[in-house]
């Protein structure tokens, strides 16, 4: 079999499993978090059979060590049941989008950020305008937070095209979520499976196209 055609296959799993995950979150099913926490272990599995080609090794170890965190972050509850789950949460994405940071610094397509990475600043505002009233304390934690989240999203705009879209969508998921955990009236239910469903989108497409661009580098 071409390898190219086994590395395809590896991506099955990840995507059979994550739309059964925004199902079950749209039906309300029991089955939602135990596949939760089944992504991002299935998302390290196209790496992990690419990885022989990638280079360089280094950021190889920075894309597990994001899915290992997001993989916390994910379980944070159900991993850590006596621990506090939101601030646990919010430091094991934390850690992670820090290293997709790094990442998209060092193997950027583009030497500079793109004009219209500048609509991430104005989120951030925009973010803070909305939240702002409801937020009370936790205020200056969650502008520092969201300066981690906007930093992901631009810094993946110097990337390969999908990267910079799973951008996007990982901060789509991550704005829907802050809505539903800060606004004080309750947010549509769909809202629950269109926060999971950006994040599996923006996690996979960033994973294909940072395996695109490292193999290429290999190649070269």
């Amino acid at each position: 079999m071409p390898r190219s055609t086994t590395l395809a296959l590896t991506w099955l799993p990840y995507v059979a499993l994550s739309v059964i995950h925004v199902a079950s979150l749209a039906m309300d099913s029991p089955a939602a978090q135990p596949t939760k926490l089944t992504l991002m272990p299935l998302l390290a599995l196209p790496v992990l059979v690419a990885a022989p080609r990638l280079r360089p090794r280094a950021a190889v170890a920075l894309i597990l060590s994001a899915l290992l965190f997001s993989w916390l972050g994910d379980g944070a509850g159900a991993l850590f049941p006596s621990a506090p789950e939101l601030p646990l949460m919010l430091l094991f994405f934390g850690i992670a989008h820090i290293a997709y940071i790094v990442l998209f610094t060092r193997f950027a397509s583009i030497r500079r950020l793109p004009g219209w990475a500048a609509i991430y600043a104005v989120w951030w505002v925009g973010m803070l305008i909305i939240l702002g009233p409801h937020l009370g304390p936790l205020i200056i934690g969650v502008a520092l937070y969201g300066v981690v989240l906007a930093g992901t999203a631009a810094t993946s705009s110097r990337c390969h095209r999908l990267v910079a879209i799973g951008g996007a969508f990982f901060l789509a998921s991550d704005t829907i979520l802050a809505f539903r955990l800060f606004l004080p009236d309750p947010m549509p239910a769909w809202t629950s499976p269109a926060v999971m469903l950006t994040y599996t989108l923006g996690q996979g497409l960033i994973i294909a196209g940072l395996i695109r661009t490292l193999r290429r580098k290999e190649e070269r």
